[in-house]
Order: C-alpha cells, then structure tokens, then sequence
C-alpha cells in the first residue's frame, strides 16, 4: 500500500476536481480500487502502489483538463477512464503535446485512438485516418501541420478537400470560383484559426506557407518539404486519390483522412480511400489507423447518433463501404 497527494489551490478547483457530490473521484475509486480525500488544501491517494500511480496521474489530467476548459464534465471523466481500461495513461510519454503557434495552447490526444493516430503521423510518411465524426481526425492533422510549420520541420502546410456536394448543389451560389468552394474548404480553415491567430494565417497565406485548395488544383503539382493534408477523402475516385498521393515530393509528409460511412460520390463509383486502404496495405512508410465512436469527442450526443446510425444500416454492405451505413 502507499499514498501520495496533490496541492489544490482553492475550494472552487477542489469542487471542479471532484465533481458534484463527488461523481468524478467515486467513478475514480471504483474504477482503481483507491481511496481519495481531501483535506487542507490537499487531495490524498491511498491503495495499491500501482493503483495510486495511476490515480494520480488521472487527477493530475482531470486538474489540467479543468485548467485548459474551465471545467471538467462527466463525459471528460468516462473517456480518461476509458483510455486506462485500454492500457493508456492520460499524460504519459505516448501522449506528448502538439505545440501550435497560439501561445500556451498545446494539443492532446484525449483517447488510446487518437493517441495511436498522432504517433503514426509522428512516425510516417503517409498515415490513412478513417472514423465517425467527431473523432478528430482532421483537428489533429491540422495540429500535426501547424507544429511542423511552427518548428520548420516542413516548408508549408497544404490543405486539400474535395469539391464534392453532400446532397446539395452549391453551383447557383453567388459569386466567382474562388466563393463557390470556400464552403468546402471552411472546415479546415476552422481547424486551423484554433492553431494560429487570423493575422498570422492571412500573412503565411499570402506568402504561400499556407495554401487550403481543392483536390483538383493538385493536379500538375510536385510538393517538396510540405505537410499535406486531404480531408473527406472518402469523396476522392480511384483515380483522383492516386493523383493526390503522387504529388509527394522530397521531405514532404501526407495525411488522409475520411468517413467511409459518408460517401457523396455517385453511385456505383468506388470511393479512392477505400482502395488505397486495400490497395496500399504493408507498404512500409505508410501507416493506417482506424478511429471509432469511442474516439468520438464532440457533443456526447454525437457518439449516441453515430452509434444509432451505425446499428441501423450495419445489414448494408457494398463496394463503397464498409457496411457500416448509409451513403448520407
């Protein structure tokens, strides 16, 4: 048996740490088997010597949540929990920082899968992310960018989407070409604007460090020395993701991501990142990581729709996913 403590600096920290009627340290007890008080400005751990570790490292992470967020929710307390039943330490030397431009703002992995995701992007050349929504795969991509652009790892950072209309046509939009994609564009310029501040974004756009551009302005192109991203890679063909791949020059990096369970292509047209999951398997130098709704860390009702979703189509099946839904 051993005990160990942590300082808390007042009873507002001690309440959010807790929780309401002590829901987050009982969830903690129960899962660890350890005892947890508080006293003078002190949290005490008590049990098993591994277990203490362990517990402490996980209110430490509740503490630096908090700090991060301005509170800690329940379903914060699930998901770290959930990554020690998977073998993960919230914290841990796995579970390094991403440093982005905007001070003080460090990027985490918040689950074992997303966890392993980061550490492929850190160790490959090419890394294929597919999952639900809400699991992060673009956010964390984009952070990979931003702190390889930041540290001058990489020249520049190239964001790619494909202009394909999920169920709705943009074309009688108001407008020149450049207006009419910015819609598909807009959810990596949000990831990255949580990076960089929108001074430093416009500057590094108009020097061409940053470019955020559809897929089909790729074509032509050898990339040298740059991060590049394509997202809803699920809506590439065959042969657009193999003239996306082979744009990758010297000291350059790549990372696709998509949901295969939303595909927007037509009918009868197989999605290109479902053939290159195949196609491209045991190359070395490509790694491929598949995220689940257990990574999913939006809204805890985006993991009940994902899963409904889910468990209503899983009969469907067919060459443009993986049985797991409706094309929409």
């Amino acid at each position: 048996m051993s005990e160990t403590t942590i300082s808390v600096f007042d009873a507002k920290s001690l309440l959010t740490l807790f929780g309401a009627r002590d829901q987050h340290v009982r969830q903690l007890r129960e899962a660890l088997g350890v005892n947890i008080s508080a006293r003078d400005g002190q949290v005490y751990i008590e049990g098993p010597s591994a277990a203490v570790a362990t517990a402490t490292s996980i209110l430490e992470e509740f503490q630096s949540h908090a700090n991060r967020h301005g509170s800690l929710a329940a379903e914060d307390v699930s998901r770290m929990l959930a990554a020690v039943k998977d073998g993960g330490v919230p914290g841990d030397a796995k579970n390094a920082p991403v440093e982005v431009f905007k001070p003080g703002r460090q990027i985490r992995a918040k689950t074992p899968g997303q966890a392993r995701y980061l550490d492929a992007i850190r160790h490959n050349d090419i890394v294929f992310c597919r999952g639900p929504a809400g699991t992060g795969k673009t956010y964390l991509a984009v952070a990979m960018a931003a702190a390889a652009l930041k540290r001058e790892a990489v020249r520049k950072v190239v964001l790619v989407r494909p202009a394909v209309e999920a169920g709705e046509s943009l074309g009688f939009l108001p407008g020149d070409l450049q207006a009419k994609i910015n819609p598909y564009l807009r959810p990596l310029m949000d990831a990255l604007h949580e990076m960089m501040d929108h001074d430093l974004i416009r500057r590094y756009s108009e020097e061409d460090l940053i470019e955020v551009i559809p897929l089909a302005y790729m074509r032509g192109r050898t990339l040298n020395e740059a991060f590049i991203i394509l997202d809803e890679a699920q809506n590439t063909t065959i042969a657009q993701m193999k003239m996306f791949l082979t744009r990758m020059g010297m000291g350059s990096r790549i990372v696709v991501s998509g949901d295969v369970t939303q595909i927007d292509l037509p009918e009868n047209t197989r999605s290109g990142l479902i053939d290159a999951l195949e196609r491209l398997k045991g190359i070395d130098g490509i790694a491929s990581v598949a995220l689940s709704t257990a990574d999913i860390v939006r809204h805890p009702l985006v993991q009940r729709i994902v899963d409904a979703y889910e468990s209503h189509g899983k009969h469907k099946t067919g060459d443009r996913g993986w049985g797991m839904g409706d094309r929409k």
